[in-house]
């Protein structure tokens, strides 16, 4: 099956639409010769198909073996031709790329004039919609019809293109270098995590302080903010400073707002800030900043205006239903969010070649911690298999970790011990393969070897001294995030209370709300 998915040809023809189809099937009859084209064959047959099967086109006769791979090649460039071609699909960034075409044409043919009105126009167009990298080419092509041809321009003509092409330069050099430092700031942030220590904390500020470009904030452009505030919210993320990562996502979707022809032509990084500051206020507790920000955005994502395409309509399920998921978590109402389960998992189904199996995974995580909360622990044990099972996929550590966690306290709660001690040594072992265990983990750990030795008439002490112990660690910065994968202590005060962990949450809920 991993090899039917992995024919880009067969995954383009399967993502098109129907109208995209009938598009297709049009461009390719615009001529009457292509009608019974082998292309448009092989793209009638693959279109029949459910899975990629070679033996079956070959079947059809209409290539041989060694010429599918031709065919299929230049079956897949006719397809992007024709998207291209789509309206759905134009943008101001298409149409600026297409303005410098059509003038490269005309400047080959010796048509300056015309040439130069047309990268005129299209210069403008790039400047004032953030396109300043095509902007710079633009303006090198003019400089070349200028110093090779008379033209009868204005005489300071060369010294307003090289003033404009310098400017030009200088603001993409910045925002390469921004957006360099924003991209190496996330690969470390994949690769190490949060800061677990004073030593990495000073690591990743020599780091990035290194790294930072000289700017003046009154000269930069929308893209130069855009990347400055990527930069800063992932510095934020790594020194474990989530007031931060408030400050710089609001900065980042402010600046949307205030630009929404920015939100049309970047849609994508439009809905990324929006789900760094929802995360940012989850980790917060900000309640009613995270609810008010989670309706606007998805008030926004249901505007007509709003583009829409496969890729955008996958990301906004992915971030609005992860935080609707984090809202009932804040307010302990798991048993009134299990029926955003049934939604999700059907969603899935409808995404599932637009959705990456790690985010799919944090769902089932996100669907094992509702039902867990809502007292169903049968289901949710069945929700972390599939997670802890799933030996195809690299996943976060930490989610991998949690995940046996919050598997073993579902046994232990759900009465399945028969097995306890076997869940308990597994679980052992794999914890301690992690390196650069957080502190609460390593108390976890503990506590679960001397778990089978303790008489249950002496469970509710160890309970209590655990919760003593992880309580020291509730409002240290680098170990307080382990509490966001599983609330463990109010699980123990859940077993010391002897009350449901959803009525502890919520009673936490309701004391932050109101009596601030």
């Amino acid at each position: 099956m991993t090899k039917e998915q992995k024919d880009n040809l067969f995954v383009l023809v399967k993502s098109l639409s129907k109208s995209e189809k009938r598009q297709f099937k049009l461009y390719v009859g615009r001529l009457g010769v292509n009608e019974d084209s082998k292309f448009l064959t092989l793209f009638n047959i693959l279109e029949k198909l459910s899975v990629y099967d070679e033996a079956a086109i070959l079947k059809k006769g209409i290539v041989k073996k060694e010429q599918l791979s031709n065919l299929k090649a230049h079956l897949y460039k006719q397809i992007l031709i024709s998207l291209r071609l789509n309206p759905s699909h134009q943008n101001i960034r298409i149409q600026i790329r297409e303005q410098l075409d059509f003038a490269t044409i005309l400047y080959h043919k010796g048509l300056y004039k015309q040439s130069l009105k047309i990268l005129d126009k299209a210069k403008n167009l790039a400047i004032s919609n953030e396109e300043k990298n095509v902007a710079y080419e633009i303006v090198e092509l003019e400089k070349v019809i200028e110093s090779q041809y008379i033209t009868r321009s204005l005489g300071d003509r060369a010294d307003e293109l090289s003033i404009q092409a310098k400017e030009l330069s200088q603001q993409n050099v910045l925002a390469s270098k921004l957006s360099n430092l924003s991209l190496q700031l996330y690969g470390l942030f994949l690769k190490t995590g949060y800061v677990k220590n004073d030593k990495e904390s000073k690591r990743v500020i020599k780091y990035f302080e290194a790294r930072l470009p000289k700017y003046d904030i009154n000269t930069l452009g929308f893209r130069e903010k855009l990347w400055l505030y990527k930069a800063y919210l992932w510095y934020s993320f790594l020194t474990v400073d989530f007031l931060s990562c408030y400050k710089y996502a609001t900065k980042w979707v402010e600046l949307f707002y205030e630009n929404k022809d920015q939100i049309i032509l970047n849609p994508v990084f439009f809905l990324r800030g929006n789900h760094y500051l929802l995360e940012a206020l989850f980790y917060l507790r900000h309640y009613e900043k995270f609810k008010e920000s989670l309706i606007r955005l998805e008030k926004v994502t249901k505007e007509k205006w709003f583009p829409f395409d496969d890729n955008i309509d996958g990301l906004t399920f992915l971030y609005i239903y992860n935080n609707k998921f984090n809202l009932h978590f804040i307010e302990g109402s798991f048993k009134e969010g299990l029926p955003l389960v049934d939604e999700v998992l059907i969603r899935l189904k409808d995404y599932n070649d637009r959705i990456d199996e790690h985010h799919v995974m944090v769902f089932y995580y996100k669907i094992a911690s509702m039902y867990f909360g809502a007292g169903e622990n049968k289901k949710c044990i069945q929700y972390l298999e599939k997670i802890i099972n799933n030996k195809s996929l690299q996943m976060r550590e930490d989610l991998l970790c949690f995940a046996r966690i919050l598997n073993l306290v579902a046994h232990y709660e759900a009465g399945m011990d028969y097995n306890l001690d076997v869940l308990i040594r597994s679980t052992y072992k794999f914890l301690i393969k992690m390196e650069d265990l957080y502190d609460v983990q390593r108390e976890f750990i503990k506590f679960l070897r001397g778990l089978g030795d303790i008489y249950p008439n002496e469970v509710r002490n160890e309970f209590i001294k655990l919760h003593k112990k992880l309580k020291e660690f509730e409002h240290d910065p680098y170990q307080s995030r382990a509490f966001l994968y599983l609330d463990i202590i109010s699980w123990l005060e859940s077993k010391i209370q002897n009350r449901p962990i959803a009525l502890v949450i919520q009673n936490k809920f309701y004391e932050m709300r109101y009596n601030k």
